[in-house]
């Protein structure tokens, strides 16, 4: 333990509970989706007694309903482990368990600068995934010391051999002493935490030195206020310090001191090295900036930490309640919702087809999945979700830029010079079997190949996509070529010019701003047929003929039409001559004509969407 006579002039005590900086291992573990991070984390905190067997549940560090349901983490967590060592020594062990999925990489970044190494867990039947190779690029970029820990070895498919070799090929890093574990059995836990003590760095840091803290998560809660994770750098934090972050200069008083064990348990403070949390009676999550500095408002430190890039949405999409009553009611659960989560934002629009709602921007498709869930879920509000779309730069002849979120913005094109796309690089690693497949879905996707090499039975391809060709079913259909075999990563490469149109979809000559999307040219009739052609299925007939039409500017490139019920007027007329049946039948088409003028045709909400999911 630290000397308890070491004293400061400005902070005239340190509390007995602090850790020697030798004891504190930080860490985190980083995988690909379903290798087993979550189970691995359950394990040792059974093994280390941090909560009794009684009380353990599986996803211990999962929260969320929609985690436990889906299988998935989608918030990074902390847990806080105390291990006595084999020489004797009690260590503190701080250990941050990460999301495995694309859409979440921004809380992996996040977590990795706050620890200084990591658990890199590969299932020993699967070897090293696409995400696998993201999430360690992040880790190295953070200057972490990584173990490589095989998993599932329990599994009769289990080849530890291969996929050591496989992480040597393809990561670079040495796995000849990788730790072989069966996190769901417990076989080589007590290895696992002998490797954390004896191969992972220690934090530095200076308790005498002016309080430097990192803003490393914060959520809303509703008893609490904003409860703010922290990385403590340099000096100590103590209940009733007034702190100030240092990106918005708001200063705020220390209610809360404590850790996660994994239950939120008060400490009277925080020295160098730790991670817990604080309170602070902050009402806003806005206030407490992800990578923010917090330091002592009368002392404070001189320069605030790097931080960390801003999360930038990728893909849009509008939400409209059903019952267009409930708007208030969406506007409360999204606003709550964006308290939580920091990557996630909003802003209003209004539809003539759908009424209000939100155009929210999301980091991608399961992320809005998760969103779409929990507001139907936890708030009971029955949505629309309008089609996924991403930002597009439209430059006018004028030389300005306006970035397009919605198509139905889309300025005229007598304005317009050119459209450049978001493009990505996606990598994809596939069995040798399926790489034709992945191939064809990448070139049909207007897809440039960077790169393909071998390692072992695998291909890894790299190629360049637009994003938009990838936001809607891409995951999807990779998964169905591959029979799930497939595993997909990427991220953003910029923008770049090619030729796009605004294709407009009309029902009865109405353009219905919601099926409006942005196309290439070259794939537009093929489209725009495809999407009236299954309008055509969905929206049910009325006592009028519907024109759907798909259309680019005033050119109508596919149409189809929607014949109108018709009653037999007919009927009671029996004898007679045949003027008065032509007169009866006239009267009904001035009818349908003055009808179909006046007529509004009601497409039902699950048209939307399965018109969207057209693409297979």
């Amino acid at each position: 333990m630290r000397d308890p006579t070491l004293t400061n002039p400005q902070f005239p005590y340190i509390s007995q509970s602090m850790t020697d900086l030798a004891h504190i291992r930080n860490f985190s573990i980083v995988a690909h989706i379903d290798h087993g991070k979550s189970t691995l984390a359950d394990r040792l905190i059974q093994s280390t007694g941090t909560v009794q067997d009684r009380d353990m549940k599986e996803q211990m560090l999962d929260a969320m309903d929609i985690e436990r349901e889906r299988g998935i983490t989608i918030k990074a967590n902390t847990v806080r482990i105390d291990y006595k060592a084999q020489n004797g020594e009690t260590y503190v062990l701080n250990l941050i368990d990460t999301p495995g999925h694309v859409d979440f990489a921004y809380e992996v970044s996040r977590s990795m600068r706050a620890v200084e190494g990591s658990l890199l867990v590969v299932d020993s039947t699967q070897g090293v995934e696409a995400q696998t190779l993201a999430n360690v690029y992040q880790a190295i970029d953070a200057g972490h010391e990584l173990i490589p820990v095989l998993n599932k070895i329990d599994l009769p498919a289990s080849e530890c051999d291969r996929v050591a070799e496989q992480i040597e090929d393809v990561i670079g890093i040495d796995a000849s002493g990788a730790i072989r574990v069966s996190a769901k059995t417990g076989v080589g836990i007590p290895e696992t935490l002998e490797a954390i003590v004896a191969h992972l760095p220690a934090p530095t840091g200076d308790a005498n030195a002016p309080l430097k803290a990192m803003l490393v998560d914060s959520w809303y809660d509703s008893y609490l206020g904003v409860v703010v994770l922290v990385r403590i750098m340099d000096g100590i934090l103590k209940k009733g310090d007034r702190v100030r972050m240092m990106q918005n200069g708001s200063v705020h008083g220390v209610e809360r001191i404590g850790v996660f064990r994994p239950k939120m348990e008060k400490v009277e403070s925080l020295g160098p090295g730790e991670i817990g949390f604080i309170t602070a009676s902050i009402k806003q999550v806005r206030d407490t900036k992800v990578g923010d500095t917090i330091t002592h408002d009368k002392a404070p430190c001189d320069t605030p930490l790097p931080g960390f890039k801003p999360s930038v949405p990728v893909v849009f999409c509008g939400l409209f309640p059903v019952d267009s009553s409930e708007f208030e009611d969406l506007r409360e659960a999204i606003e709550k919702l964006a308290l939580n989560d920091a990557s996630f934002s909003y802003e209003m629009e209004t539809s003539a087809a759908l009424g209000f709602g939100f155009r929210c921007g999301f980091l991608g498709l399961l992320h809005l999945e998760v969103i779409r869930d929990r507001i139907e879920r936890e708030y009971d509000i029955e949505l629309i979700t309008t089609a996924p779309s991403v930002i597009y730069h439209v430059f006018m002849k004028d030389g300005t830029m306006e970035p397009l979120h919605n198509p139905a913005d889309m300025p005229d094109l007598t304005y317009v010079d050119h459209i450049e796309e978001p493009r990505i690089k996606a990598t994809i690693l596939v069995p040798d079997e399926y790489l034709g497949d992945v191939l064809k879905l990448c070139q049909d996707r207007r897809g440039i190949q960077l790169d393909l090499t071998y390692a072992g039975s695998r291909a890894m391809v790299v190629y360049d996509l637009p994003l938009n060709e990838v936001v809607f079913d891409f995951y999807d259909r990779l998964k169905s070529v591959t029979k799930g075999y497939a595993s997909f990563d990427y991220q953003m490469e910029g923008y770049r010019e090619d030729l796009l149109v605004k294709m407009s979809i009309l029902v009865n000559d109405e353009p219905v701003d919601a099926l409006s999307m942005m196309v290439h040219r070259d794939r537009a009739d093929m489209r725009g047929r495809a999407m009236v052609e299954k309008l055509k299925e969905l929206i049910p007939r009325h006592m009028f003929k519907i024109p759907i039409q798909a259309a680019i500017g005033g050119k109508v490139i596919a149409r189809e039409t929607l014949s109108a019920m018709r009653k037999d007027v007919t009927a009671k007329c029996y004898g007679g001559d045949a003027t008065r049946k032509k007169k009866l039948l006239e009267k009904q088409k001035a009818g349908k004509k003055k009808m179909r003028q006046f007529g509004k045709v009601d497409i039902p909400q699950e048209a939307f969407i399965s018109a969207l999911k057209m693409d297979s």
